[in-house]
C-alpha cells in the first residue's frame, strides 16, 4: 500500500511538473520544420509568420528546411518529435492530404499524428511556362502540350508536393502524361524553369509573382474563381477556357500529437496575432496569399480541412506517383 501510494504521489508530482513546464512555455528556441528547400512558398510563408510569432512568444523560431520525398521525410520526423512544443512543422496540401493517396506506406497519418494549430495562408495555383515557351495564352498552351507531350518536361518539388499534385490534376484534365522532373523543393524547381531546363510547372502564387512580373517566366492562368490583386492581369482558368481546373493550396502549422493544450493555446494565439498584424498581412497579400478569416483559423477548422482534403485528393492521386 505504501509503495502504491508513493508511486501515485510520484506520478502526481510529475504531472504537476509537466503542467508547470507547459505554463512556462516557451523557455528556449522553437524549431519550425519546413518540408522543402529555402526560397519556396512554404518556406517564405513560414518565415513571415514565424518572425512575428517569435516576438509574441519571446523566443527565437528557427526555420529548419528538411527536404526529401515531397515533404514526407520532414513530416515523418515532426510526427516523431518530442511533443513539448519545441518542434513544429508547416504542413500543406501535399504533406498533409495528397500524400495519403500517393504513398501507400506513408509513415504517418496526417489526421491523427499531429495537433493542428491553424492555417497560416492559402496560396492560389498558377500555371507557368518557361519564358520562351511558344504559346501566348492558355488555349494555345493546352494545344501545345497535347501536340508535344513526349518532348516536354514538367517540373515539381517531389512526389506529394503541391507543385506535383496540382499538375497531376492539370495533366489528367488535359489528358497528357509528360516527363515529370522532381526537385528537392519548389525553389530549385523554379530556378530550373527560369533557366529553361524544364518547360512548365504548376506552382503557388507566393513563389511566382515577382518572376512573372519580371518576365523571367510566363504565367498562363490562375486557378481561382477570381483574379488575384497581386497579378491583376493574369486571367483565371475559367476566363482562359479551362473552368474545370480550379485549385488553391494551403499552408498550416502543426505540432506532434500529444502536445499539451496550454502550449497549443499559446501557439494558436501567437499565429492568430501574426495574421492580424498589418505588416504581416501586407507581406502575405503582396505575394498573392489568401489570409484566413477568423472563422477559418485555429485547430478545429484546420482538422476539418485536413480530413476533407484527404478525401478529395486520395481518389485523384492514387497510382499517380510519377
Amino acid at each position: 500500500m505504501k509503495i502504491a501510494t508513493a508511486v501515485s504521489a510520484g506520478l502526481f508530482a510529475l504531472g504537476l511538473a509537466g503542467s508547470a513546464a507547459a505554463q512556462d512555455y516557451p523557455t528556449r528556441n522553437i524549431t519550425l520544420i519546413v518540408p522543402f528547400a529555402a526560397g519556396g512558398p512554404t518556406d517564405v510563408i513560414s518565415r513571415i509568420v514565424g518572425e512575428h510569432m517569435a516576438r509574441t512568444l519571446g523566443q527565437t523560431i528557427l526555420i529548419e528546411n528538411v527536404v526529401g520525398a515531397g515533404g514526407t521525410t520532414a513530416s515523418t520526423r515532426a510526427a516523431r518529435a518530442a511533443n513539448d512544443g519545441y518542434t513544429l512543422i508547416t504542413g500543406h496540401m501535399g504533406t498533409h492530404a495528397a500524400s495519403v493517396g500517393l504513398y501507400p506506406n506513408l509513415a504517418y497519418n496526417p489526421s491523427t499524428d499531429f495537433e493542428p494549430i491553424g492555417v497560416a495562408a492559402g496560396t492560389p495555383i498558377v500555371i507557368l511556362g518557361r519564358k520562351d515557351l511558344p504559346p501566348k495564352d492558355l488555349k494555345e498552351f493546352i494545344a501545345y502540350l497535347k501536340a508535344n507531350e513526349a518532348k516536354l518536361n514538367q517540373a515539381h518539388a517531389g512526389i506529394a508536393s503541391v507543385s506535383h499534385t496540382t499538375c497531376v490534376l492539370l495533366n489528367s484534365i488535359i489528358g497528357i502524361k509528360p516527363v515529370a522532373v522532381p526537385f528537392n523543393g519548389t525553389g530549385p524547381a523554379m530556378n530550373a524553369l527560369i533557366g529553361g531546363q524544364v518547360d512548365y510547372m504548376c506552382d503557388q502564387i507566393v513563389n511566382t509573382t515577382q518572376q512573372i512580373q519580371g518576365g523571367l517566366i510566363k504565367g498562363y492562368a490562375i486557378a481561382t474563381a477570381a483574379r488575384n490583386p497581386a497579378l491583376p492581369d493574369l486571367p483565371t482558368t475559367k476566363e482562359a477556357g479551362l473552368p474545370e481546373y480550379e485549385v488553391s493550396a494551403w499552408n498550416a502549422l502543426f505540432a506532434p500529437k500529444g502536445t499539451p493544450k496550454p502550449v497549443l493555446d499559446k501557439l494558436v494565439a501567437a499565429l492568430d496575432k501574426a495574421l492580424d498584424d498589418e505588416s504581416v498581412r501586407k507581406r502575405l497579400l503582396d505575394l498573392g496569399s489568401d489570409i484566413p478569416g477568423k472563422d477559418r483559423r485555429g485547430p478545429a477548422p484546420l482538422a476539418a480541412l485536413v480530413k476533407s482534403e484527404v478525401a478529395r485528393w486520395t481518389p485523384i492521386l492514387k497510382g499517380a506517383a510519377n
